[in-house]
Order: structure tokens, then sequence, then C-alpha cells
């Protein structure tokens, strides 16, 4: 069974002892240390032994039959799940531990058997080294933002999964959301200049991960047409355009400064360009400033991405725009919860009617392996078209734990789309899409 980070001190976590249970999440040591087989388990990343929460419920003490490599990154393990009684230890335990060999549990592997009779040169023509994140906070950019941490690998991987190409996203309501009764929430209202300052550090942040990976940054349409993963890039992004505050001039600053090339209007608060799906609509969905803010990026040429826009503001948004819309990382489900982050059949289509690209989030939730998520492409795409369907993995961003954990096992999941789709198709997905996007959003 998978477990979630907000999952412990519940029920469910307490009923687990003594199952083999999978999670995700990042591993710390006494000292910094290549392999161990005794760690500590966060839901995220931390820098050193102070960084550890003093909460025992937040924590997950890992022990090893043999050492695991454990990287900088992000560690997807399952073991025998134990839930101790010492009050001053950790309430958790994973005892036994292994790590998930390319994100596949020795029991999914024998569930997605048929996935793994593809022959390899199959799988490598479909990824071809031009494969197109459309959102993600890889390198730990997320902590790094707010001075914490350091960066995790972000170019390797990339190369040995075959994405010439990720749209990094800074997020730009950071300071003032929270978790709260399980869903991330505004806890404040930010004070005047607050999200454009901690922006400003955030693209700083960046674009020095960028320099020290040797990642280079996509300006034009045509770097994208000649981005390969042998030299893998990025597309600066921004998770809502909270930064410019009301301010339209920050826009062309962003563009200018950080190269800013893909602008999502909305996060976890509803700001001056509207409303989202996870709170109750204040707005009537996109204002008249976010309708400037569209117009302009389409002059300027950055693309719009309207993911965590409410419906309303994304049929808006479609009357608004002269080109393609992105909505980055999401999937389909034609009975949402409340306060879901899935779109409807008609969302979805709204999305497609201006030739834009929905992409599909790896949420183990939903998704619990790569077959399945393979079928939430499949699903999207018999409701938008082919044309309209793409990969946002929002890597390092996901709350609770993603079927595709790391670029690296890309080739998984470009080999259970061939069981559904062509090579050509299988292309769009995994990148041609955005790309024609991203062309007709810059020009060139």
């Amino acid at each position: 069974m998978r477990l979630h980070w907000r999952e412990l001190g519940s029920p469910r976590a307490d009923r687990a002892d003594g199952k083999t249970v999978e999670l995700t999440g990042f591993p710390l040591t006494a000292m910094s240390m290549p392999t161990a087989d005794h760690f500590l388990l966060m839901a995220e990343p931390g820098c050193c032994a102070g960084c550890v929460p003093a909460n025992r419920l937040a924590v997950i003490e890992v022990f090893a039959d043999q050492p695991l490599k454990l990287g900088t990154g992000q560690l997807h393990l399952f073991g025998t799940w134990r839930v101790s009684s010492d009050r001053d230890g950790w309430r958790y335990q994973l005892q036994a531990a292994e790590v998930v060999q390319r994100g596949v549990t020795r029991r999914a592997l024998i569930a997605a058997s048929p996935l793994f009779c593809l022959p390899v040169p199959a799988v490598a023509q479909a990824a071809d080294g031009m494969a197109v994140d459309i959102h993600s906070h890889a390198g730990n950019l997320i902590p790094m933002s707010f001075g914490r941490g350091s960066t995790a690998p972000v170019a390797d991987p990339m190369r040995q999964g075959g994405i010439s190409t990720i749209c990094l996203a800074v997020v730009a309501d950071s300071p003032v959301i929270s978790a709260n009764s399980g869903r991330l929430r505004p806890s404040r209202d930010p004070r005047p200049g607050e999200l454009y300052a901690f922006s400003q550090r955030s693209f700083g942040a960046l674009h020095a991960l960028a320099q020290e990976q040797g990642l280079s940054i996509i300006r034009t349409a045509a770097e994208l047409r000649g981005a390969r993963a042998s030299r893998p890039s990025i597309i600066v992004s921004s998770e809502g355009a909270d930064f410019l505050e009301g301010r339209i001039e920050r826009l062309d600053e962003a563009y200018q400064r950080w190269a800013l090339r893909h602008l999502q209007l909305t996060h976890y608060r509803p700001n001056e360009l509207g409303d989202i799906q996870t709170e109750p609509s204040v707005h009537d969905g996109l204002t008249a400033f976010g309708a400037e803010v569209i117009r302009r990026c389409n002059q300027m040429g950055v693309v719009v991405d309207i993911a965590h826009g409410t419906y309303e503001l994304v049929r808006k948004a479609a009357a608004v725009t002269t080109k393609p819309l992105v909505l980055s990382h999401t999937s389909l489900s034609n009975r949402p919860s409340p306060w879901t982050r899935q779109i409807t059949s008609d969302h979805a289509r709204a999305v497609a009617s201006t030739g834009g690209v929905i992409g599909i989030w790896p949420v183990a939730a939903y998704f619990p392996n790569m077959v399945s998520y393979a079928e939430g492409f499949a699903r999207m795409a018999e409701v938008a078209g082919v044309d309209h369907v793409g990969l946002g993995t929002d890597l390092l961003g996901l709350g609770g734990s993603s079927t595709l954990p790391g670029y690296a096992d890309l080739p998984q999941l470009a080999a259970a789309l061939r069981t559904k789709f062509n090579a050509d198709e299988t292309a769009k997905l995994l990148g041609g899409n955005y790309r024609r996007v991203f062309q007709a959003s810059l020009g060139g």
C-alpha cells in the first residue's frame, strides 16, 4: 500500500503496522553520507540535523538490511511499516527498507509485466531526447528560494531519462501559503512588496541553479527547437503571477531580467488576476488585470498557463487570448471532489479550443503505477485530443507520492504510452505538443 505524508498520525497510518508500504521522501543523516542503512526520512529536503521537525509524527526512521544509496533528492522506498510505542522516539519506522527500482515495486512490476515486454529500442525512440516537462520544481528550488538546503541533481537525471527541457517554476505566493485542514491555503494577506521581493530571490536562485548545473536557459522558440537531452535546458517559469502585485510593468521586467517565458496566472491564493479551484470564487473568474496580463504575454512572447484557475477563469481566458493556453499539471475527473485540482471534460475542452496543452501529473493517489499513469494520458486524449496533452510532473512540488519520482524514470512512461499510442503520438505527448505551443506563443 502507498502512504502519504499527510496521513501520518491518522488511523490509516496506524493500521498499516506490519504491512508492506511505499512512500517517497527526503533522507537525512547525522553527517553527509552517500550511503546509509539507518537514516531519517522527511517530507521536505533538509540541510542538517537542525532541519528535523520536532514533531515525532512528521519524521520516519528508516532501517535497511544493507546500505542504500541516498543521493541528494527524493527516495522512493518500500519496506515493512512499524508503529512505535516509544514516547521518546519517532512514531513511525520503515524496516527492511529498499529503494523502489526506477519507480516500480516488485508487486507493481508483476502487475505491469506486459509493459516490460516492449523492446528497448522502441522506448528509446519514443523519448528521443526531446521530452519536455511543462511544470517542475526540480533541484530543490522551493526550499532554496527560502535560503534553505542545497541543489539536487537536475541535469544528469534529465540526460538519463531523455528530457531535453523543463519549465522550472518559482512559486510566487510561497510566503503566505501553508497547510490548513489537509490542503494548501493562504494563511494571511501579503505585505506590500513582499511577494515581489520573494520572487526576485526565487528567480535568482533559479538562475544560480542553472549556472551551477550547466543548464541552458531557453529564451526563443528556435532554442527550444534545438534543445536535446544531451544538453539539458530550462524554461524560466513562475507558478502564480502574484509577484506582479497588480503592476503590469513587472511582467516586462521579469521577461528582460529573468528570461521569464512561462507564466501561470494563479496558484493557491486568489490574487489580482483571478479565482482558483481550491478557494471560493471572489472575482467571477478572470479579472480585468488578469485579461491585461494575458494580452501582454501574447504580445511579448510568454506562454500563458491557467493551472489552478477555475473553469470560469479558463473560459474567460480562452476568450481573451490570441495564443494557445497551457494547463500545466492536472488530470481528468468527471466527478471532481470539492476543492479539487482535477478538471472536467468541459474544462479540458476549453483549453484545447485555444490550441493549447494540458499536462498530466503523476499523482500516485490517482495513478499508482506507470500503466495507470499512461491511462491518464489516454483518458485526457479521448476528451481533448492527442494534440492537446502533455507531461506535467510537478516534480518536488507534489504534496504526496509521485508515480514518476525522477526524470531517469521517463523511459518507463514512454514504454507505457507506447501500449496506447503510436510513436508519433507518444512524441507529441512527451514534448511535441508543448513545443508547438511555445512556438505559437513566442514566434520565430
